[in-house]
Parts: C-alpha cells; sequence; structure tokens
C-alpha cells in the first residue's frame, strides 16, 4: 500500500546512508547543513549496523545542530544499503527526496541539475556517471565492467537507464508510494526503483554530474566474477517478482 502522504511536508529531504561512515560524515552534514539552509528541509542519516562509532558520533551531532531551516534527523535500520534507503524513503516528509552517500560524490550537481530542469517535472532524476557529459575519470576496467553491467541489465531486465546506481533525486510522493513495493537489501535496491519506473512509463531522467577530486584515482573495490554473479543472480529475482505483479 505504500506509505501514507506525510501532512507536515517539507520542500526538500536529504537521505544519506551511514554505514562505518566516521571519517566523513561530520563534514558531510555541515556541507549539507550550509547549502539547505532556511529552506525548510531535513536530513535523513540512516545508520546501518556500524561498528566504528558512528551511532555515537551521529547522536551527538544530532543533539549539536543549528542550522536554520534545516532539520536532522538520524535513524537506524538492518544493515544493507538497501535496508537503509528503504527506512530514508519511507520516513522522508520532503516533496522531492534527494538519494546520495555519506561522502558526497558528486557534491550538489545532482541536485543543481534537476533543479535546472525542474523538480516536479519527473519522478525520477539521476546524477549518471554514464551521461555522455559526466566527468568521471575512470579506469579502463571500471569502465569495461560499468558497459558489461549495463548489458546485463538490459537482458535481464531490459532497462534503459544507463545508470540506476547514481544518486537520485526523486518525487516525494512517488518514492513514499513504491517504497513498500522494493524488496532488495543491497546494492541493487536503486535499480530495482529504477525498474519499478519504468514498468510503470516513468521513465528516468539522467543528469551529468563530476566525480570529486577526492575519489578521482581510487581503486575499485569491484570483485568482478563475485560482483557479476550477484547481480544476475538478483537482476533475475528482481524480474520475477515485479513482471508478474505488473503483469509483463
Amino acid at each position: 500500500m505504500g506509505t501514507p502522504e506525510p501532512t507536515d511536508q517539507l520542500a526538500l529531504s536529504y537521505v544519506i546512508p551511514a554505514y562505518n561512515s566516521s571519517d566523513a560524515i561530520e563534514a558531510t552534514l555541515k556541507e549539507l547543513g550550509d547549502r539547505l539552509q532556511g529552506t525548510h528541509s531535513e536530513i535523513l542519516v540512516v545508520e546501518n549496523g556500524s561498528t566504528d562509532g558512528s551511532p555515537e558520533l551521529l547522536d551527538k551531532l544530532e543533539r549539536d545542530w543549528q542550522f536554520d531551516g534545516v532539520e536532522l534527523r538520524v535513524l537506524h535500520s538492518e544493515k544493507g544499503l538497501g535496508h537503509a534507503l528503504k527506512k530514508g524513503i519511507g520516513s522522508s516528509r520532503g516533496s522531492s527526496v534527494v538519494l546520495s552517500a555519506d561522502d558526497l560524490p558528486f557534491g550538489f550537481d545532482d541536485l543543481d541539475e534537476a533543479q535546472k530542469i525542474g523538480l516536479n517535472k519527473h519522478k525520477v532524476i539521476i546524477g549518471s556517471k554514464a551521461h555522455p557529459k559526466s566527468d568521471m575519470d575512470r579506469t579502463l576496467l571500471r569502465a569495461v565492467l560499468s558497459t558489461g553491467f549495463l548489458v546485463l541489465r538490459w537482458v535481464i531486465l531490459g532497462m534503459k537507464t544507463r545508470d540506476p546506481q547514481g544518486t537520485f533525486v526523486l518525487d516525494g510522493t512517488w518514492a513514499r508510494g513504491v517504497v513498500g513495493k522494493l524488496t532488495a537489501p543491497g546494492f541493487l535496491l536503486t535499480t530495482e526503483l529504477v525498474y519499478l519506473a519504468e514498468l510503470e512509463g516513468n521513465h528516468p531522467v539522467e543528469v551529468p554530474v563530476k566525480l570529486r577530486r577526492i575519489h578521482t584515482g581510487a581503486g575499485s573495490t569491484i570483485r568482478v566474477f563475485h560482483d557479476a554473479y550477484s547481480m544476475g543472480i538478483g537482476l533475475f529475482k528482481i524480474r520475477k517478482l515485479h513482471r508478474r505483479t505488473h503483469g509483463r
């Protein structure tokens, strides 16, 4: 049935999953507070099973928060990116909902581009690493793997979106309405979200982003065979569940 629409709706909700994020989260929250100050918005940090002191740090940051017009809420979920994103979306109150990472890998490029084209014109806007104007400074290995994963998604799901694992700017009402249908506990949650959008005819709009300098040149954490196998199994599960539901 989805999540009921909140009556005290805000302009924007920023959802930030946090797992062992003590090195980055304080600077990220300050940057978000500076950007959103006075906008009647909220930041939802969803801690999910950290072991590095992140929960204690987040509790302190929440107590000491002093950015006018921006509410900071610290939530908790089961371990896993998918669980954290679902918790954040379901708890959000914003007219628009941004899904990003604990270190804001693209800064505010995604939000800036979404605001240019209109936050309310599309259900799903993606800060896309695959956009031809994006600046990613990718290694050859990562570029090859990204192309392989793109083909895998197209073969299994028929997905037209090139990067369903970027950052997101979502229509809040739509996102809270579909969050109850999402099942992936891990990194495929956003792919599942995009697949649902495409099945409904809400084709995502991909916008260019630039990877921040701190990320460029970083080594890949992708485990080729393990990740390809996990993605393939996960994509088949997503297809089986949602094609049956949508009669396709």
